[in-house]
C-alpha cells in the first residue's frame, strides 16, 4: 500500500515537471496538471492497465485526456512510467518544433497518447467511442481477448461544450459500464470563476443521463482509489467529480485563473517548490521517486504476457480474424464483393438514387467486412445505412453492426473517431450533407489524426427538393474539400457508388465523406470495368467524336446532365467529351501528366455541380464556365429547382454554344 507521503512525492513529480516545462516554453497550461496530479497518480499506479514496453497492446486500458490543454500532465506520466520515446529531453522541449511534446496531445506524434485532443468536448466523445468499440469487440471475441476500461479526464470546459451532452447521453443509454470519466472539478476557466458562466450540477446531469455519478475530494488519494474501485463494479458508466484546486501548490495563483493558461513565473515556481517540499532543480526527478513511477509502469507486464497466451490459445480461425481486424486489414472477400456489385450493375442497369445504390453496395460489403459498424443520426430510412443483415447494437447487447445514434451528429462523429482509434472496427454513419456542419469539428480531427471514419451524407444538393434551403447543401462540398486529408466522394451512379465505397473502406489513413443523392439517377457505366475508375478522382466517361471542342466536367447527379448535353451538342456537330469527377480531392493528388490528360485542351471547359463554384477553377480555369449554384436554394420539387437555378442540359448546351460563338478567350461566365 502506498503511503500518503510517497503518494505526495509521486504526484509532486508531475507538478514539478509541468510547471518547469511550461516555464521553459514560456507558454502552456500548468494549472490542470498541478491540480489533477493526485487523480492521475492514483489512476496510473493502482488501476490503469498499460505497458510502456508495448504502447499499442490491444487490451490496454485507454486513457483520454479530454482536457488536452493540460497536456503536460500526460507527458509527465508517459516519462515517469517509462515510455521509451518520452525522454526528459522531450519534456524540456515542450511546445517546440518537432518535439514529442506538442502544445496539445497528438496521437500521431507521441506514443502513449490515445487521441488528439484540445478542442474541448472531443475527448469525451472519443472515449465513448472507445468504450463502445471495446464492448463490440468483446461481444465478438470474449473476455479473454478483449476486456479493458476506458478512462477520460475532463474539465469544466469539456462539459460545457454541447458535444459532451450528446456523448454522455448515448453512453448512458447504451450502459457502457467500462467507461469512467474523471471530472477535474476545479471551477476555474480562462475568464475566471466558473460561476461567471455556468451553474450546472454536473453530478445530477450525469445521473439524469443514465450514469453512476459521485463527488469526492480530488486531493484525497484514498477517496480517489475508493471511487475508481466502486466505478469498476458499476453496471453503468461512471462520472467521478473530483473537487480540485487548479495550480495546486502555487502560493498565490492556486485556485485562480492565473494558473490556467500561462507560465507561473519564477517567483511563483520558487514558492510552489517550497510549499510542496520539492527541493530539486528544474527537470530533475530523484532516483527513488522515478523508481517508484517506473515500478508502476511495469505493473501490467505480466497481464500483457497472460493476454498474449490467451490469444494464442484461441481457435485458429478466431485468432486469425481477431488479428486481421486489429491490424486493420480487409478480408480478401471484400474486393470480390465490390466486383460482384459492379458486375450486376453492368448486367442490370437501372435508374436509382445513389443513397439507394449505397444501400445495395452495403448489402454486399458488410458481410465481407464484418468489422464495419454502421449507423444513422435518426435518418436510417433516408440515409439507407442499414441493411437487413445488420443486427442492431442496443443496451447490454453489443454483438451487432448497426447503431441508432439518435439526433446527435456531433457526438456521433466524435465517437466514431474513438471507435476507429480503438481498432478492430470500421465505423460509418449517416446524416444529411447539410448537417456535416454539426460533424465538422470531429471530421477535421479525424483528418488530422488519419483515422478511418466514413460519413454517408445523403440529400446532397437542391435535388432533395421540397425541404428547401435549410436542408439543401450549397457550400458544403467546397467546405469539406477544404479539409486536408479528407476524401470527399460524390458518385454518379451505382457503379461509381460501389467504387467510392471501396475507396472509403480501403483508405485506412483518413476519413471519407460519401455525398449521395435523394433523387434517382440513370445508369451511366453500363459496361463492366474491373479497374476502379473512380480511384484517380476523375476520368473520361465519354470521349468526343473527333477533336474535342468542349469538355464537360461534373460530379454526382450532374454527370447525367452533362451526358445529355453532350448528346445534343454532338447533334449540332460540336465534338464534346464528358469527364466524371467523383472526387476532386483524389484528382488533385494525381501527377501533372494525368491531370493534364483528363482536363484536356478543348477550347471550352464547363464545370457542372449543384453547388458553389469554389474548387472547380483548378479544372476549368478562371475563365471557364460553371453551371451551378451562386446562392441558397428554395422549396419546390427538385426538377423545378434545377430549372429555376439553370442547372440543366439545355443550359450547358447554350453556354457551350455561346462560348464557341464568341470564340475562345471567353471571360468567366457568371449567372444570376
Amino acid at each position: 500500500m502506498t503511503s500518503r507521503a510517497n503518494h505526495d512525492r509521486m504526484a509532486n513529480a508531475i507538478r514539478a515537471l509541468a510547471m518547469d516545462a511550461v516555464e521553459a516554453a514560456k507558454s502552456g497550461h500548468p494549472g490542470l496538471p498541478m491540480g489533477a496530479a493526485d487523480i492521475a497518480t492514483v489512476l496510473f499506479t493502482k488501476f490503469l492497465k498499460f505497458d510502456p514496453a508495448d504502447p499499442k497492446w490491444p487490451d490496454r486500458d485507454r486513457f483520454v485526456l479530454s482536457a488536452g490543454h493540460g497536456s503536460m500532465l500526460l507527458y509527465a506520466l508517459l516519462y515517469l512510467t517509462g515510455y521509451p520515446k518520452m525522454t526528459i529531453e522531450e519534456i524540456k522541449r515542450f511546445r517546440q518544433l518537432d518535439s514529442k511534446t506538442p502544445g496539445h496531445p497528438e496521437n500521431f506524434i507521441t506514443e502513449g497518447v490515445e487521441t488528439t485532443t484540445g478542442p474541448l468536448g472531443q475527448g469525451i466523445g472519443n472515449a465513448v467511442g472507445m468504450a463502445l468499440a471495446e464492448r463490440i469487440m468483446n461481444a465478438e471475441f470474449g473476455d479473454g481477448a478483449v476486456n479493458h476500461f476506458t478512462y477520460a479526464l475532463c474539465s469544466d470546459g469539456d462539459l460545457m461544450e454541447g458535444v459532451s451532452q450528446e456523448a454522455i447521453s448515448l453512453a448512458g443509454h447504451l450502459k457502457l459500464s467500462k467507461l469512467i470519466v474523471l471530472f477535474d472539478d476545479n471551477r476555474i476557466t480562462i475568464d475566471g470563476s466558473l460561476s461567471l458562466a455556468d451553474s450546472t450540477d454536473q453530478v445530477a446531469r450525469f445521473q439524469a443521463s443514465g450514469w453512476n455519478a459521485m463527488r469526492i475530494d480530488g486531493h484525497d488519494p484514498e477517496a480517489i482509489e475508493k471511487a475508481i474501485a466502486s466505478a469498476q463494479k458499476s453496471d453503468k458508466p461512471t462520472m467521478i467529480a473530483c473537487r480540485t484546486t487548479i495550480g495546486f501548490g502555487a502560493p498565490k495563483k492556486a485556485g485562480t485563473a492565473d494558473a490556467h493558461g500561462s507560465p507561473l513565473g519564477a517567483d511563483e515556481i520558487k514558492g510552489a517548490r517550497e510549499k510542496l517540499g520539492w527541493n530539486h532543480p528544474p527537470f530533475e526527478i530523484p532516483a527513488h521517486i522515478l523508481a517508484e513511477w517506473r515500478k508502476a509502469g511495469s505493473r501490467s507486464a505480466d497481464a500483457r504476457k497472460q493476454w498474449n497466451e490467451r490469444v494464442k490459445a484461441l481457435p485458429a480461425d478466431k485468432r486469425a480474424e481477431f488479428e486481421r481486424r486489429l491490424a486493420g486489414k480487409l478480408s480478401p472477400a471484400f474486393a470480390g464483393a465490390v466486383r460482384a456489385v459492379k458486375e450486376n450493375a453492368a448486367k442490370n442497369p437501372k435508374e436509382v438514387a445513389t443513397r439507394k445504390a449505397s444501400e445495395e453496395v452495403l448489402g454486399a460489403i458488410v458481410a465481407a467486412a464484418p468489422e464495419m459498424v454502421g449507423g444513422s443520426a435518426d435518418l436510417t430510412g433516408s440515409n439507407n445505412t442499414k441493411t437487413k443483415s445488420m443486427p442492431v447494437i442496443c443496451p447490454g447487447n453489443y454483438k451487432g453492426q448497426f447503431l441508432h445514434w439518435g439526433i446527435r451528429e456531433h457526438g456521433m462523429a466524435a465517437a466514431m473517431n474513438g471507435m476507429a482509434l480503438h481498432g478492430g472496427v470500421i465505423p460509418f454513419s449517416g446524416t444529411f450533407l447539410v448537417f456535416s456542419d454539426y460533424c465538422r469539428p470531429s471530421i477535421r480531427l479525424a483528418a488530422l489524426m488519419g483515422v478511418r471514419a466514413i460519413h454517408v451524407m445523403t440529400h446532397d444538393s437542391i435535388g432533395l427538393g421540397e425541404d428547401g434551403p435549410t436542408h439543401q447543401p450549397v457550400e458544403h462540398l467546397a467546405a469539406l474539400r477544404a479539409i486536408p486529408n479528407l476524401t470527399v466522394l460524390r458518385p454518379a451512379d451505382l457503379t461509381e457508388t460501389a467504387e467510392c465505397w471501396q475507396l472509403a473502406v480501403e483508405n485506412a489513413e483518413g476519413p471519407s465523406v460519401l455525398a449521395l443523392t435523394r433523387q434517382n439517377l440513370p445508369a451511366l457505366r453500363t459496361a463492366f470495368e474491373e479497374k476502379n475508375l473512380s480511384a484517380r478522382g476523375a476520368y473520361e466517361l465519354s470521349p468526343a467524336k473527333g477533336k474535342a471542342q468542349v469538355s464537360l466536367f461534373a460530379s454526382g447527379s450532374e454527370v447525367s446532365l452533362c451526358m445529355a448535353a453532350k448528346a445534343e451538342l454532338e447533334k449540332q456537330g460540336i465534338a464534346t467529351r464528358v469527364v466524371s469527377a467523383p472526387s476532386l480531392d483524389l484528382f488533385f493528388e494525381q501527377d501533372a501528366n494525368y491531370r493534364a490528360s483528363i482536363i484536356g485542351d478543348a477550347p471550352v471547359k464547363i464545370g457542372c455541380e449543384a453547388a458553389i463554384r469554389m474548387g472547380w477553377d483548378e479544372i476549368i480555369g478562371t475563365g471557364g464556365i460553371f453551371v451551378g449554384m451562386t446562392g441558397f436554394g428554395a422549396s419546390a420539387p427538385y426538377k423545378d429547382l434545377y430549372r429555376r437555378f439553370g442547372i440543366t442540359a439545355e443550359a450547358i448546351v447554350a453556354a457551350a454554344a455561346a462560348a464557341l460563338g464568341e470564340g475562345r478567350g471567353t471571360p468567366r461566365k457568371e449567372r444570376a
